[in-house]
């Protein structure tokens, strides 16, 4: 049990923990003396202020102890602590908890455990799984010259990556002509949780598709997706959307709608109008000598008036 008062000896050796801290800092890093903590019997940790510019708050802790009966005071250790007011760095995040969407760049790989809940067992066609999938430590040894021996093909001792092509006609061939050769899918859970993220990115409830005309469902531009995601989702090929190549939901929409607004048709110039009652300025001569004379316009009019 810890005893509430500092022994006396050590706590008077003050001079004997600075030197200590003094050698493990660095030259003029070591403050003031602030406390001596009594860590047991004739146990004293000496704390001295750091002045260190990247360690504010923090302490050099330096303990001190003695034998029983004894009157010398020995070193224990030194060591640099943070004080209550010390800034700390955030505490350590795996790489996997820390990346997020749009953190990748060309040339990133991203590992997928092998106990990925996102991921289930594909239809391969092989009972091995590809040579780069995560799972390939895990298969039994043994499982590549089985399957020769089923399929007849001639297996080279080693890694499956050096295993000659199978044939056309094998399982592997046509399960990866139907589209069945992955070693893993997408599992019920992964195909959940990216319905829910899609969601709430371009579903329903956005501030953009409660603003917009009508929903995606029946815009020209949306193309539906295969599978059972086609009942939800589709991909928007509007290009002046703000969701084009998208992954959008059924209800989401925008003001890209293809039937938003009809767009008006071009004014049609009005008819040429042609009034007929209006006749042009004829007039006749005076009769002259007992005859009519036809005018031939107004300027010989007027120089006859």
């Amino acid at each position: 049990m810890r005893s509430r008062t500092p022994d006396r000896l050590c706590a008077e050796a003050v001079d004997l923990a600075r030197a200590a801290a003094e050698e493990a800092a660095l030259p003029g890093m070591v403050g003031e003396h602030i406390d001596a903590v009594a860590d047991g019997d004739r146990v004293v940790t000496h704390l001295f202020a750091c002045k260190e510019p990247g360690y504010r708050g923090w302490r050099w802790a330096v303990t001190v102890a003695r034998a029983s009966r004894a009157k010398v005071v020995t070193l224990d250790e030194s060591v640099l602590l943070p004080g209550p007011d010390a800034l700390l760095a955030p505490e350590w995040v795996p790489w996997s908890e820390r990346l997020r969407p749009g953190d990748m760049g060309p040339g990133d790989l991203l590992p997928t455990e092998a106990e990925d809940l996102r991921l289930e067992p594909g239809y391969s066609g092989e009972d091995a799984p590809p040579p780069n999938s995560v799972v390939a430590d895990k298969a039994p040894a043994g499982l590549v010259e089985d399957l020769a021996e089923v399929e007849d093909a001639d297996v080279t001792t080693g890694s499956p990556a050096v295993q000659p092509a199978p044939a056309r006609g094998s399982a592997a061939a046509v399960a990866q002509e139907l589209g069945m050769g992955r070693a893993r899918v997408l599992s019920r859970y992964g195909l959940h949780v990216a319905a829910d993220r899609w969601e709430e990115a371009y579903g329903a409830k956005t501030p953009m598709a409660q603003a917009a005309p009508a929903s995606c469902v029946s815009c020209g531009f949306l193309t539906p997706l295969t599978g059972s995601l086609r009942q939800a989702f589709g991909v928007c090929a509007n290009e002046f959307s703000p969701a084009d190549g998208r992954v959008v939901s059924l209800a989401y929409g925008c003001g890209g709608h293809s039937e938003a607004a009809v767009m008006p048709k071009p004014a049609r110039p009005a008819e040429p109008v042609i009034d007929e009652t209006i006749v042009d300025a004829l007039s006749l001569r005076p009769e002259r000598d007992g005859g009519s004379v036809e005018d031939s316009g107004p300027a010989e009019e007027l120089g006859h008036s």
